[in-house]
């Protein structure tokens, strides 16, 4: 599954975000509620599922 920005950027939860301290296979509700896009720094509740 996979979760995009609004940005654009996508968090897929087979790749994880491990740069940035989530592991790949990391389910979208397991990552922490402090997670923010990599790229322009929206929260968690800036991303969409797609």
């Amino acid at each position: 599954m996979k979760y995009v920005c609004i940005c654009g950027f996508a968090y897929d939860e087979a790749a994880g975000d491990p740069d940035n301290g989530v592991p790949a296979g990391t389910k979208w509700e397991n990552v922490p509620n402090d997670y923010v896009c990599p790229v322009c720094g929206a929260g968690k509740d800036g991303f969409a599922e797609e």
